[in-house]
């Protein structure tokens, strides 16, 4: 399947895996490339040691193209967009912020930057400032999240820029892969479904939550700090949304929420992990290698565009 995006970044699928902080760490990028498609090492909010030895393991696992996803928010920011540079690296995604001041260096080192924007506003202006391509995720995806879906944010960013736009939020099968290149997307990114990739080492408490997840089982939470995050309802979630019905402090809330992910991650903390995943975790019913994930989304995607065509 040929696309702009596999033509950008020279790979056979149009398809990116998430950035997701605490999970998206060598194995699994090196997986999702090898497969074909492209892996991303999350720099979280990990210090630029931590993620060059990342980089280093996964130059290890694949001489296929992988990236590094940039939290903005991050204290190490800046050193991570070094990093990068240093060991140019095929790409960089980013997201909570904009990475205008780092993309002259970043392009400079033959790294394709590819921001993440919750609206139109933000893809224009990533746009101007040199982006390669913009992921334009909707509000189905896990993890931190904007307001608009991706069915009616897709579209819109496709119609306001002349890079290649990538569809994120609420896929993980063919179908999803189908429908958003006919809203004009160029690929997709997906995350929620390599959570149950077998090369994804999060605690079997995680993996099952996810198995077991039903259409109506994951929640948002934190619009009172600014940064809204899906995840799978339990006791932690449910803790969280009492204390912003009670307008709660968002410093407090901060605190609340501080370990969260690794309690999910690591400790397979059922009550007290912040289990993030998107609305679609309900469509996904296994666990396989992240190269058979590959391959059956798009011979689905293949089934449904083909089948599509032959009835027009």
């Amino acid at each position: 399947m040929t696309t702009k995006l596999t033509e950008l970044l020279g790979i056979r699928y149009p398809v990116i895996q998430g950035g997701m902080a605490w999970i998206a760490e060598a194995g699994l990028a090196a997986a999702v490339s090898e497969a074909g498609g492209v892996g991303l090492i999350a720099g979280g909010n990990a210090p630029a040691d931590v993620i060059r030895k990342e980089i280093l393991r996964a130059r290890e696992l694949t001489d296929k193209p992988f990236g590094v996803n940039i939290m903005l928010m991050s204290e190490h920011s800046a050193d991570l967009m070094q990093l990068v540079c240093q060991e140019r690296v095929a790409v960089v995604t980013t997201g909570a912020g904009s990475p205008g001041k780092y993309i002259e260096s970043l392009k400079a080192a033959g790294v394709k930057v590819i921001p993440v924007v919750p609206s139109v506003a933000l893809a224009k202006r990533m746009e101007r400032a040199g982006a390669d391509a913009v992921i334009a995720e909707g509000c189905e995806a896990g993890g931190h999240i904007g307001e608009t879906t991706t069915m009616c944010l897709v579209p819109q960013i496709v119609d306001a820029v002349d890079i290649p736009v990538i569809a994120a939020g609420g896929i993980a099968d063919g179908r999803g892969i189908a429908a958003a290149l006919m809203l004009g997307a160029e690929g997709v990114q997906i995350g929620t479904l390599f959570l149950a990739a077998d090369e994804c080492k999060i605690s079997q408490t995680y993996k099952q939550m996810l198995l077991d997840a039903k259409d109506t089982d994951s929640i948002v939470t934190g619009r009172i700090t600014g940064h809204p995050v899906r995840s799978i309802k339990n006791r932690f979630t449910r803790n969280l949304l009492e204390h912003e019905r009670e307008n709660a402090d968002p410093i407090k809330f901060g605190e609340m929420t501080s370990g969260s992910l690794k309690k999910a991650v690591v400790d397979g903390d059922k009550d007290e992990g912040s289990f993030m995943a998107g609305q679609i975790a309900g469509l996904i019913d296994k666990t396989e290698p992240a190269a058979d994930q590959i391959e059956r989304i798009f011979k689905e995607a293949e089934g449904v565009i083909l089948g599509w065509q032959r009835q027009l």
